[in-house]
């Protein structure tokens, strides 16, 4: 995918994320690509070793392994800033 995809993709995957683990979270929309990328890349490592596919192509697929992966972003994110 080019820049623009995975650009689109993270703000897709961050907006989600960011839906389903409400709360206050830092950043506007500039963090929520950066967390959705972020995501993006652990959801693509996730979904490699499980065997469920890559991140490579845009599809129904690699939004929800984006999601899931910027939903664990978020959550780890959560628990640093506690400490």
């Amino acid at each position: 995918m080019g820049i623009l995809s995975w650009i689109i993709l993270g703000l897709l995957a961050g907006l989600i994320a960011k839906a389903i683990r409400p709360g206050k979270d830092p950043g506007g929309w500039i963090i929520t690509i950066i967390i959705g990328l972020l995501g993006s890349v652990v959801g693509g490592w996730i979904g490699s070793a499980l065997g469920w596919g890559t991140v490579n192509e845009f599809s129904i697929r690699t939004l929800l392994l984006s999601t899931g992966g910027a939903v664990i972003v978020l959550w780890i994110f959560a628990l640093l800033r506690k400490k």
